[in-house]
């Protein structure tokens, strides 16, 4: 009697796990066609667009003056313009760089743009959105996952909203997440698509027309969506009351505790500079760079790989005004996900271009994570940049720029 349950148990056990098999195969293939169907492209009118938490793209009058800055990157808007961003604080989204992203969306948008080395060569951006994204919903993809240095250089950029796909998570030197948590961020700023979900994040297989891209290229959000997350979580444009270097620090509006560079008011004639291009690892020709200065852009279109970038939202070049080569110390890879480093706190050497004049040879200085980065010339004075889209590439010490 005893043998005939046991074997009776077996049965059931048996029949049991089979059933939990045949589930977990079924809901795995349920949910990968069923993930791509909810997925819109952007450029299919299947829905009708975003409103903005404004109450819907602003109403300018074409007459308004653009009179106001932007305190990025010195552009300038309207008044009206400027009462949206007021409301809020910047968007610092993680962007990446390998050859199945491109073209990427919303590129052109940012205000200001960081671009480093994330692992093996691959290069990955740090994009500010805040000012060019109060009039239109911006598009942005494919988002990617935190490193140390990026939240370093965000840091710099009083407390705006850190959005990433998770992030660097070894024991270590390069643990983005284990960083993003000691620094208190979870419950100030930061955005991470594992702790939002869908609809604010949504994996858009057919993102680039004609092109099949593994999942981790297609990551997409947009900056309505996520300051809506932001206002939700009472993220406003008010930094809140922290401690720095021992001393507390109030609460204030995000814009009267940032500083910001310096910008020019006078434009010098166009230089003859003309092209400027680097590598950031030696035979990764995929990831090298060039920038072709448009005179009647007055900015440098980005050829990167050999092809000419475009944001994939507007077909517009990636085109800013002001390039910036900073040079660093690189270490790395620093251990089996070749993981790098790069020293973001302290002093160092950058080439600044604008106006395809010749660059000027700068300073940079960043005392502690939390301060701002600044660039000043070799007799100790701000370095005024040109007003608009403002391009930071992060280069190893030593490396060649061609120009």
């Amino acid at each position: 009697m005893g043998k005939g349950r046991q074997d009776m148990s077996k049965k059931n056990l048996v029949i049991l796990l089979i059933f939990y098999l045949v589930s977990s195969v079924i809901s795995f293939f349920s949910f990968s066609y069923f993930s791509k169907e909810k997925v819109v492209a952007v450029n299919e009118p299947a829905t009708e667009p975003k409103e903005s938490i404004l109450g819907g793209l602003l109403d300018i009058d074409p007459n308004e003056p653009r009179d106001q800055a932007c305190p990025l990157n010195g552009k300038y808007y309207t008044l009206t313009e400027k009462k949206a961003w007021e409301t809020r604080r910047p968007l610092f989204v993680m962007i990446e760089n390998s050859p199945d992203a491109r073209p990427h969306s919303g590129l052109s948008r940012a205000d200001v743009v960081f671009e480093a080395v994330a692992e093996g060569g691959v290069t990955r951006f740090g994009a500010l959105y805040y000012c060019a994204a109060q009039n239109e919903n911006v598009v942005i993809a494919p988002v990617r996952s935190a490193r140390t240095y990026f939240v370093d250089w965000a840091s710099g950029f009083n407390l705006p909203m850190y959005v990433h796909v998770g992030g660097a998570n070894l024991s270590g030197p390069s643990n983005a997440l284990g960083q993003i948590a000691d620094y208190g961020w979870r419950g100030e700023n930061d955005m991470d698509q594992f702790s939002i979900g869908y609809p604010t994040f949504i994996r858009n297989y057919s993102r680039i027309p004609d092109k099949e891209v593994d999942t981790e290229h297609t990551m997409q959000t947009d900056t309505e969506a996520l300051w809506a997350v932001a206002a939700d979580r009472g993220w406003t444009n008010i930094t809140p009351e922290r401690v720095v270097n021992r001393q507390t620090i109030p609460a204030t509006p995000w814009q009267e505790g940032y500083q910001g560079w310096t910008f020019e008011d006078e434009v010098g004639e166009p230089g003859a500079v003309r092209k400027i291009s680097y590598d950031f690892w030696t035979g990764y020709n995929q990831f090298s760079v060039e920038w072709n200065y448009d005179i009647d852009l007055d900015g440098y279109i980005r050829t990167n790989g050999g092809e000419v970038q475009y944001d994939l939202n507007n077909d517009e070049p990636i085109a800013p005004k002001t390039v910036i080569v900073l040079l660093t110390t690189e270490k790395g890879p620093i251990n089996e996900l070749k993981h790098m480093l790069y020293t973001t706190i302290g002093k160092g050497k950058a080439l600044i271009f604008k106006h395809g004049q010749e660059p000027i040879e700068a300073n940079w200085s960043k005392p502690s994570r939390e301060a701002e980065l600044q660039f000043t010339d070799v007799r100790g004075k701000a370095v005024e940049l040109a007003r608009g889209q403002i391009w930071i590439s992060v280069l190893a010490t030593g490396s060649e720029i061609v120009y």
